[in-house]
């Protein structure tokens, strides 16, 4: 049964999350996790500083305190266990892993995109969204290099590595920053979602329209005009799944009444 709420989760399914013993069946106990009592058992020898300040920060939002940990566990030891905590059981601890790589200093965007790919392919739904989220400002501050070298994502057999390479570059995303640039000229990502125009996944079909659908909101006659070239390029039921959930938003207002496009 799904549990709803963090109160609803058995103490010792809690206690099991808290050792870094096993990973989250769903957000709420991705939520319920106590950062601090995890850190101290994942990483025993961390110092007490790091520690209080991890519990600390208990009250804030789950993205900031991934965010946190990372910077705690950089600032404590460096890099030197992001391979083992990059396999830790925990999907929390593998989150933390995540952030060291879009945190960790001195890296070209070939080798953190090179670290983050394991991650960005991982089994668990959380460490997926983790990936991403600590891409996003790297990706941002090196934005043409970033669409460049995740073509090639594209076309891997993983759908999920195929979904990063979108869902990363979404123009406005959900938990993070927008991406100024391409919510002005979205067609700059155009060498990244042709190839994903017709994806045989709904995982990926679901990203791309999302993409979309946050352009729509600042070039609506874009997107509009790009739907109907894939529709018409490419009539099949995959393409016609993305292009309806791209226009959803456009296709609440009434028409004649579309957002100009911005100057």
């Amino acid at each position: 049964m799904t549990r709803s709420r963090i109160t609803d989760i058995a103490p010792s399914r809690l206690a099991q999350l808290n050792r870094g013993e096993a990973e989250a069946s769903n957000l709420t106990e991705c939520l319920a996790v106590d950062f601090a009592a995890l850190m101290q058992c994942t990483l025993p020898s961390l110092g007490p500083q790091a520690l209080a300040s991890m519990h600390a920060a208990s009250g804030e939002g789950i993205t900031r305190r991934m965010a946190l940990a990372a910077r705690l566990l950089l600032t404590e030891n460096g890099t030197r266990d992001l391979a083992a905590l990059s396999r830790h059981p925990s999907d929390t601890v593998r989150g933390w892993a995540c952030f060291m790589v879009g945190a960790s200093e001195g890296l070209s965007f070939s080798d953190r995109l090179a670290l983050i790919r394991p991650l960005a392919d991982d089994p668990h739904f959380g460490v997926r969204e983790w990936a991403w989220l600590a891409m996003r400002t790297t990706i941002a501050a090196q934005l043409e290099a970033a669409i460049a070298a995740l073509v090639p994502w594209t076309v891997e057999p993983s759908e999920r590595l195929r979904r990063f390479a979108s869902e990363a570059t979404r123009p406005r995303g959900v938990w993070c920053t927008h991406l100024a640039s391409l919510r002005q000229a979205p067609e700059q990502a155009l060498m990244l979602l042709e190839p994903l125009k017709a994806d045989p996944a709904p995982y990926v079909q679901d990203s791309v329209a999302n993409w979309l659908n946050d352009a729509s909101k600042d070039r609506p006659q874009w997107v509009t005009d790009l739907c109907a070239r894939w529709s018409r390029e490419s009539p099949c039921s995959a393409t016609t799944r993305i292009c309806q959930r791209a226009l959803r938003t456009l296709r609440t207002l009434r028409k004649g009444q579309l957002p100009k496009e911005p100057l």
